[in-house]
């Protein structure tokens, strides 16, 4: 049995297919089939049912592919103790970040961390916290930035800050006079919207403590930006909440419509996540030092109230 084998187990078991399998581990599908085969032989089971379209799992092929990862894990583990005695910090890291989070955060701290950490080859990919979480346990990503509590067992979360959410109050909406605003201020019957799928929007209802807009409205805006929002709540069409961070970047003229909550703010928690196998955790701590040194000095508020991301 050797490490090879199972790391060729497990491309099939995701992909259910051999020749795809046989892509992703760079190896012909004849060399992949005859390793898995062999280790069936040694093992005298059958993993996959190849009878299946696609390939399916038997139900000790289950049990040999949790077990499976569990010994991959640890293989790659030793470079790990070995990197970390030598103060090494290099090599290919895989990162996801939210994409309410990536356009702001990412220009931050992307070039002080490369910069200070140039041997780490950083893959970054935008994705959904739902794609992040099962890249994660898949072992596709090393790390990722995301907004928690999200109370996952096989993910630990390290919390990097807390980001206020803000009101953008057009001058002809109802809220235009008050300097600050209140949870209970909120309406969603006037509330713009991020699309389903996005964590920040389930902040936001869960702030105005509602599941789902009114199916009576005259109309139901919802966007995949927040620029699209702002866009649309200066043209009258209501108000929209936004991140922090996000506010910085706005023009004089857009931040004479911003609303701060009275304390305490409503904010996310962003964290870096990963999982409790704790690989390159020389690597996540490096970049959580770096993110959080830098947010730390644009991020002023100190008296908020965490609003969970989900439902």
């Amino acid at each position: 049995m050797t490490i090879t084998q199972l790391k060729y187990v497990l491309a099939v078991a995701e992909h259910q297919n051999f020749t795809k399998a046989a892509e992703k581990t760079f190896v012909t599908q004849p060399t992949l089939s005859m390793q898995i085969q062999k280790l069936e032989d040694e093992l005298d089971i059958l993993i996959f049912d190849r009878s299946k379209k696609p390939i399916e799992l038997t139900t000790l092929g289950k049990k040999i592919v949790t077990q499976a990862k569990n010994i991959v894990n640890e293989s790659e583990r030793m470079q790990d103790v070995v990197d970390q005695e030598k103060g090494f910090v290099g090599g290919d890291f895989h990162l996801g970040i939210i994409p309410t989070i990536m356009p702001t955060l990412l220009p931050m701290f992307l070039k002080n961390f490369t910069n200070r950490y140039p041997k780490v080859h950083l893959k970054i990919e935008e994705l959904t916290t739902e794609e992040i979480i099962t890249k994660i346990i898949d072992g596709h990503l090393d790390a990722a930035i995301a907004a928690t509590p999200l109370d996952h067992a096989n993910i630990k979360e390290r919390a990097l800050y807390y980001e206020p959410f803000v009101g953008y109050i057009p001058n002809n909406h109802r809220l235009a006079s008050k300097n600050k605003i209140d949870g209970k201020d909120l309406d969603l019957d006037d509330m713009l919207l991020l699309q389903d799928g996005h964590c920040f929007r389930d902040g936001v209802l869960n702030i105005c403590k509602a599941s789902k807009l009114h199916k009576d409205d005259a109309f139901q805006l919802e966007s995949g930006s927040f620029e699209t929002l702002i866009k649309l709540s200066n043209e009258g069409l209501g108000m929209t909440l936004l991140p922090y961070l996000h506010t910085l970047d706005l023009a004089e003229k857009q931040k004479e419509n911003l609303r701060y909550f009275n304390e305490p703010s409503p904010a996310r928690e962003v964290s870096v996540i990963y999982s409790k196998s704790e690989l390159k955790l020389h690597i996540i701590n490096a970049l959580y030092d770096v993110i959080a040194g830098i947010v730390r000095g644009a991020i002023a508020f100190q008296d908020v109230k965490i609003i969970s991301p989900k439902n």
